[in-house]
């Protein structure tokens, strides 16, 4: 046992089957050890041909010679590698022979973990203060909780997400609040599809305040003239206006708000690492820019029909170009470059990318303002990652055949107005309510009748036009028995199988359904019908007989 300890055993292995000290695979490498060639081993009793010294033994007599079966059986032993104590052995006599550099490991690796540390504290930090900055709620949309509460639904729309961008130019450049970018994101989250719609910049309307003004100027003037203290609350109040205005256009529901300026677009695309699209013909631009701030610096603008990469300097004159076309090509440049930054913001070598994302974060925290929640922001990227190009559509209003849009002029400026007149806005509304349509309504996809029991000639129709603006899928149109009844009854065929369209109807019509049709009214809906709604003379007020909100 002496001699083990100051002579460790190595077990390399050798071919066939034969290990370096003489050994041959199948003895126990505990149960033997090599007799060496000195007095000790010469003339042992326990020195025999196989050259191996027995450690491990029955218990017997001194002097007792083991028995042949018993010699048989420990020869037959397997040899067990004893791999950890190898280890140890080995890392003792590296530690020997290199005690430097086992402690600049030990130094690198520790440097190494500090790094990662600290690392992940600034990352951890800077997630912190952009969250402050950048998230700070403030707006809801019923459609983006896990489980709905259906009465959280105030009417049509609510079952989308709609979301108004914003681009202003920002500090150093002219009408720094101006939004020359006006641009709808509606999101369906249940059938998981995306509608840009462009609303341009020079549409005339009436102002929050009174009077008229171009649209890109009311959030600029309602924040300059806000009582506000702070830089948020007058930035609330631009929008509220905006807000305000932009729903008298559009009659759809806005639930959330980005801003964003011409120094954060610009970021955003190169934090990404630019973007790739395919521009087509009547997109292409080539322009020349001086560049704001400087004494008489130009930008080229280049951009060929056809794919084409874009850095966040091309990006952005990309979008802001309009010298020799409309408005509207610029809207279909914005909506290009949006859907091409949809698709490398969200794919897996952006949020994979530490970098990226601390880039990405830089340009967001400090030239963005949104009323998203952190966890309003996490369930939206949940439901827009499951969207794919394919389902991102284009919408505008001068496209036929849904050209509500043209150009004119009030006084010497030149704007953009309704084909109906001034103020018009009820093609606009039916057009983008049914583009928009609520998601929840869309799916259930209820088949509804709905009948004038009054004597108000047309009411049925009137009411009908109403709820086909919004979505809904009206079969029938007519009279009923004329008993003019004060209020109007609705009547679920479905028995709160399609609940959601039976409480927006609820909603709508301020009454609570019914099962089946009253007795005394004779009328028979067609089958498939789900709904019924019998008029009453309280469907004759505006909110029932118009579009206009």
């Amino acid at each position: 046992m002496e001699n083990s300890k100051k002579h460790p055993r190595s077990h390399r292995t050798s071919v066939d089957g034969f290990v370096s000290d003489g050994r041959v695979l199948g003895m126990p490498i505990k149960s033997y050890r090599p007799v060496k060639n000195s007095a000790e081993g010469l003339g042992n009793y326990h020195s025999k041909s196989d050259g191996f010294h027995p450690m491990r033994q029955a218990p017997r007599e001194m002097g007792h010679t083991p028995e042949a079966a018993e010699v048989d059986a420990l020869l037959n032993e397997p040899i067990v590698l004893d791999d950890k104590a190898d280890k140890h052995d080995k890392k003792r006599r590296f530690a020997k022979k290199h005690p430097k550099t086992r402690k600049g490991l030990k130094r690198a690796m520790l440097a190494v973990l500090a790094l990662l540390i600290i690392g992940g504290a600034y990352f951890g930090a800077k997630v912190y203060i952009t969250e402050r900055h950048l998230f700070r709620g403030g707006g809801k949309a019923p459609a983006l909780a896990e489980n709905i509460d259906i009465n959280q639904l105030k009417g049509e729309g609510d079952g989308r997400i709609n979301v108004l961008l914003l681009g202003v130019g920002g500090p150093g450049h002219e009408g720094a609040d101006l939004t020359d970018t006006i641009m709808l994101a509606s999101i369906d989250p249940i059938n998981h599809k995306v509608a840009l719609l462009s609303i341009p910049r020079d549409l005339w309307i009436m102002a929050p305040g009174g009077g008229s003004e171009k649209i890109n100027a009311v959030y600029s003037n309602a924040k300059s003239s806000s009582r506000a203290k702070t830089l948020a609350g007058q930035e609330n109040d631009g929008l509220n206006a905006l807000d305000q205005t932009l729903t008298s256009v559009i009659g759809v529901p806005i639930h959330y708000h980005v801003v964003v300026d011409f120094k954060a677009f610009q970021q955003m695309i190169n934090a990404v690492g630019g973007v790739d699209a395919n521009v087509p013909e009547e997109e292409s631009a080539h322009e020349t820019f001086w560049i704001e701030g400087t004494a008489n610096q130009y930008y080229t603008l280049n951009v060929p029909a056809g794919e084409q990469h874009f850095d966040g300097t091309k990006a952005l004159y990309f979008a802001r170009e309009r010298h020799n076309d409309s408005d509207f090509v610029r809207a279909q440049r914005q909506r290009l470059l949006l859907s091409a930054l949809k698709d490398k913001t969200f794919s897996a070598g952006t949020f994979s990318n530490p970098a990226k994302i601390s880039s990405l974060l830089s340009s967001l925290g400090s030239n963005v303002y949104t009323d998203f929640s952190l966890n309003d922001m996490t369930k939206l990227y949940q439901i827009i990652q499951k969207v794919p190009s394919a389902s991102i559509s284009s919408l505008d209003l001068v496209t036929a055949p849904h050209d509500y849009l043209t150009t004119g002029n009030i006084g010497t400026a030149s704007v953009v107005e309704p084909k109906a007149g001034l103020y018009q806005y009820a093609d606009i509304q039916s057009f983008v309510r049914n583009a928009l349509k609520d998601s929840f309504i869309a799916n259930e996809n209820a088949q509804v009748a709905v009948y004038n029991a009054t004597d108000i000639p047309g009411l049925a129709t009137a009411s009908a036009n109403v709820l086909k603006s919004y979505g809904y899928n009206v079969t029938t149109i007519t009279n009923a028995p004329t008993t003019n009844p004060a209020t109007t009854t609705i009547v679920d065929l479905t028995h709160g199988k399609d609940k959601y369209t039976k409480h927006y109807l609820e909603e709508r019509f301020k009454v609570t359904a019914v099962g089946s049709i009253p007795s005394g009214v004779k009328l028979t809906p067609p089958a498939g019908t789900s709904f019924v709604i019998i008029l009453g003379k309280d469907a004759s007020n505006s909110s029932q007989t118009s579009v206009q909100n």
